[in-house]
């Protein structure tokens, strides 16, 4: 994610907790959509396709679930 930020321009995001909200994270969707592509790039796969859009994940720790799930 930091990553990101620093390619799209974003301040560095600082601490990422379990609980932070990744609407408040410092990425914007596009950034976010890039780590999303990048995680699918190097995993193989993207738990997001499989995903109701009502579970998509809100907080860091939901994102790290929605990956595990699928390992």
């Amino acid at each position: 994610m930091d990553e990101v930020a620093a390619e799209t321009g974003r301040e560095e995001l600082g601490v990422i907790e379990q609980n932070t909200v990744l609407s408040e994270s410092g990425l914007d969707s596009l950034s976010f959509a890039i780590v999303v592509a990048r995680l699918e790039e190097r995993l193989g796969y993207d738990p997001f396709s499989r995903l109701p859009k009502d579970q998509f994940p809100h907080t860091f720790s939901e994102l790290v679930a929605t990956y595990r799930r699928e390992l």
